[in-house]
């Protein structure tokens, strides 16, 4: 009986999941709490450990890990300690039932009014936090729209459609937060500032590329040093000021005029005792995905830990400089990256940014004639990309064949960012549902020697 010998795509789809299970969440937190019978002891021997004789800890999670995160929480401190229920907030494809917690559905990637009822409820719980105890939040990717408070003068509607223009503007995740900080009551610092005098305590699964805590759920425990000024000039600079609400315009004009209150700066009182331990990241996923590869047999090289920009583009490059190794490559060969890629929205077609990586690559190979064996994955570690039920897609060689055999035309499936479809006939869709984690995008390529 021949032996079963697993495929490229196999091979990718296996080493994207040993990314995903190095941003663990429910472990990562696990390991940076440790209780004996005086404290709790946050931190590791590599970050250094805040300690504290705390009898009142009141609990928040939010973010797509937020429910595997408080979870954890539970498990390491004892009842006694916790001053009621935690409160976690999290997407409706992660609900997950947490012992002793209120759990709350919300929106994302857009807000919505379960969203802002989840936020009131938070804000009125910290309001009533005193000096002595401590505040413990567990923060993960998409805490931005899971949590939306918007300042007295806008209404949820409104900070819905400025951040739907931005989506698809091709803003980064960081001149987004930039703009959703001034428009909000928690971001920015706005949750420390509501939290003071309590102690305050942040344990942070990074979804941004250069884990800037600031950018990380818009930073609402962490000072923010972006101004009024800044998101007035992200939205200028990608010609949608016009097309956003007057209450937005107005309140963030007045911000510049200095009629609004700025968010808390470094230096601000309020962080006196405040701390924060980042427990993850999309740099550790990427270093378990290329052990991964290497495990299976791989000549492996990270391609990237900072990829970003737009997706067709940096498919593209990704294609040239596979290339550029194609003529020395003597052994299966695996590239890894890791990253947030953004995607201008031209067409009106289904889709998200690892999908239309994917199928821009397919694309770039067949037009610049990567000869190669080769299969490409680009993945969101969340699960989710864009409005879809794919986490991305896993393209080969024969990809584009298999959309022409549907009777597709990919450029134009590319040109009207309508990726999902084109994929979906071609079998080349990466579903791998809600995975109760977010480290932002792996992106996997294999190739084989010629023969």
């Amino acid at each position: 009986m021949p032996t079963f010998q697993p495929s490229s795509r196999e091979h990718a789809a296996a080493i994207f999941r040993a990314g995903i299970a190095a941003a663990d969440p429910y472990l990562a937190v696990k390991h940076y709490l440790r209780v004996d019978s005086e404290a709790l002891h946050i931190g590791s021997e590599q970050t250094g450990y805040r300690s504290g004789e705390w009898r009142r800890i009141h609990l928040l999670a939010f973010g797509k890990a937020a429910c595997a995160m408080a979870d954890a929480a539970q498990a390491s401190i004892p009842e006694a300690w916790l001053a009621g229920k935690g409160m976690v907030v999290t997407n409706y494809d992660n609900i997950d039932m947490v012992e002793n917690c209120q759990v709350f559905g919300a929106g994302h990637p857009l807000p919505d009014a379960a969203g802002l009822h989840a936020a009131k409820t938070v804000a009125s719980r910290l309001r009533d936090c005193k000096s002595g105890e401590l505040v413990l939040v567990l923060i993960s990717g998409g805490g931005s729209a899971l949590l939306p408070y918007p300042v007295a003068s806008i209404n949820l509607a409104e900070k819905i459609l400025t951040t739907q223009l931005l989506l698809v503007s091709g803003a980064t995740i960081n001149q987004i937060n930039c703009v959703r900080k001034h428009l909000s009551q928690l971001k920015g610092g706005g949750l420390a500032r509501l939290a003071a005098p309590a102690d305050l305590h942040a344990l942070i699964l990074s979804d941004v590329l250069d884990n800037d805590l600031s950018a990380i759920a818009s930073g609402p425990s962490v000072p923010d040093d972006t101004t009024f000024a800044d998101a007035v000039a992200v939205l200028e600079s990608f010609g949608i000021w016009q097309q956003i609400p007057l209450s937005v315009q107005k309140h963030l004009q007045e911000g510049v005029q200095g009629l609004q209150i700025e968010t808390p700066k470094s230096g601000d009182s309020i962080f006196q005792h405040s701390s924060h331990t980042l427990v993850g990241s999309n740099s550790t996923s990427v270093d378990a995905a290329a052990s991964a590869a290497a495990a299976l047999g791989y000549q492996t090289q990270i391609y990237s830990k900072q990829l970003c920009g737009e997706a067709r583009f940096v498919a593209e490059q990704l294609v040239q400089h596979a290339l550029s190794l194609s003529v020395d490559i003597a052994q299966p060969t695996a590239l890894i990256a890791g990253g947030e890629t953004t995607v201008t929205l031209k067409g009106t077609g289904k889709g998200g940014r690892n999908q239309e990586m994917a199928l821009a690559f397919a694309l770039a190979a067949e037009k610049y004639g990567l000869n190669n064996g080769w299969t490409f994955l680009s993945g969101g570690t969340d699960g989710r990309d864009g409005p879809t039920d794919a986490a991305g897609g896993i393209v080969d060689n024969d990809s584009l064949q298999r959309m022409r055999d549907a009777a597709l035309d990919p450029d134009a499936m590319l040109n009207d960012n309508n990726a999902y479809p084109a994929l979906k006939a071609a079998n080349d869709l990466l579903l791998s549902g809600a995975t109760g984690t977010n480290v932002a995008d792996l992106q996997i390529l294999l190739l084989h020697p010629n023969a």
